[in-house]
């Protein structure tokens, strides 16, 4: 267990390839984050790692800064086949599969290296004719990759690195059997590097760790002195009938930019968008019944600002990766703690504080405890101010 804090090392210090730098550069990377510092100390190693860090520290950009280095120093080996690709990230939703794509593409820019995606959702031709060529790096979706390794569209047996991202959810998912025959496809633990990422440490992922990886180092940088010190986090006590009124009075006096509005149910994220669109708020919805495209469209209008609210479920909300979303509403509270973490971990970013406003209803009540004892903060539930009742 590291104790590296943000601010202490730079990208600079580890002595990344030059075409890598200027991209990290061109991003306006310049401190790691804890995650980022303990990923690159042992993944640039060459060694194998299980790592427990919420969304929205990093994690991503440190194992593709890894992956990068790594075939910018070593030159593929000899007779590198079409389709098959020398790095493997598997991720649970698509919107997180794209969105690593696409940092990918962003950090590889300056380089020849070849990024692809295998998600379901979008046209398989399409997918098939971008995996035939040479594939440096493939990020996908169990489901759509095992289609392609089935129909001999993919050969894992090159892999030199395999990444599981949000391994946790993966398995709640019930993506187990998939993973294991991701993983039986590529070479064995001893001729791969393999780095797993969670934001828990359960049984079941540390398990599941030591029967994929070599040794693998444990970081873990724990939710809330990584994130919740930067979210002001409120939480209202308030009875679930009157939960519509007070979303759209806090949406109107509260002049969020970008509001995230997390609920636990697709049917109550299309009645919210109804009761926002009559309220005359640009609101959107985000989840599984929302076709993919339509949601890459939706998520870039947020981004761009045209949107000012995005309804999303947590499962639609993993792949929302966004800087400057001025506040987190959590309209139901989350049944397990670590989506609360995931959630809040949103608001703010890139050094400005950011809001997390919770409602606490009767069906709500419950699930309070589990977060104070899974984030080790007491969060003091009191009825919302006078202005917005």
């Amino acid at each position: 267990m590291g104790s590296v804090h943000a601010g202490k090392w730079r990208f600079h210090d580890f002595d990344l390839p030059l075409p890598l730098m200027r991209a990290i550069q061109a991003h306006g990377f310049e401190y790691c984050t804890p995650i980022q510092a303990e990923t690159l100390r042992h993944t640039l190693l060459g060694g194998d790692m299980l790592g427990k860090a919420p969304t929205s520290t990093g994690k991503t950009t440190a194992f593709l800064i890894s992956i990068l280095a790594y075939f910018l120093e070593e030159k593929a080996p000899d007779g590198q086949q079409h389709r098959a690709p020398r790095a493997l990230v598997v991720a649970p939703t698509r919107e997180l599969a794209l969105q690593i794509a696409k940092d990918a593409q962003g950090l590889a820019r300056y380089t020849q290296l070849n990024v692809a995606s295998a998600v379901g959702g979008i046209d398989y031709q399409q997918q098939c004719e971008q995996l035939d060529k040479k594939v440096d790096l493939l990020v996908a979706t169990p489901g759509r990759l095992l289609d392609f390794q089935q129909k001999g569209e993919l050969d894992l047996a090159q892999t030199e690195v395999l990444v599981l991202d949000e391994v946790d959810r993966m398995l709640s998912m019930g993506f187990s059997p998939d993973i294991k025959r991701i993983v039986a496809q590529t070479p064995a633990r001893d001729k791969r590097q393999t780095w797993l990422f969670s934001a828990t440490l359960s049984d079941d992922v540390t398990a599941f760790a030591e029967q994929w990886a070599r040794s693998p180092a444990k970081v873990e940088i724990t939710a809330n002195a990584d994130r919740q010190a930067d979210v002001d986090q409120r939480v209202y006590r308030v009875a679930d009938a009157d939960k519509p009124r007070l979303l759209i009075t806090l949406l109107q006096q509260e002049n969020g930019e970008r509001v995230l509005v997390f609920v636990n149910r697709r049917d109550l994220v299309r009645e919210l968008e109804g009761e926002l669109a009559r309220a005359g708020i640009s609101a959107a919805m985000l989840s599984g019944d929302v076709p993919q495209a339509e949601r890459g469209a939706t998520l870039e209008q947020f981004r761009e600002g045209k949107l000012q609210v995005l309804v999303a479920t947590d499962v639609a909300g993993r792949g929302i990766h966004i800087d400057d979303v001025s506040h987190v509403i959590n309209y139901t509270l989350p049944e397990d703690p670590a989506d609360y973490v995931h959630r809040i971990g949103r608001a703010g970013r890139a050094g400005t504080p950011g809001v997390s406003i919770s409602f606490v209803g009767e069906e709500d009540a419950f699930a309070l405890p589990e977060i104070e004892r899974y984030t080790g903060d007491a969060l003091m539930c009191e009825p919302p101010p006078e202005g917005l009742r």
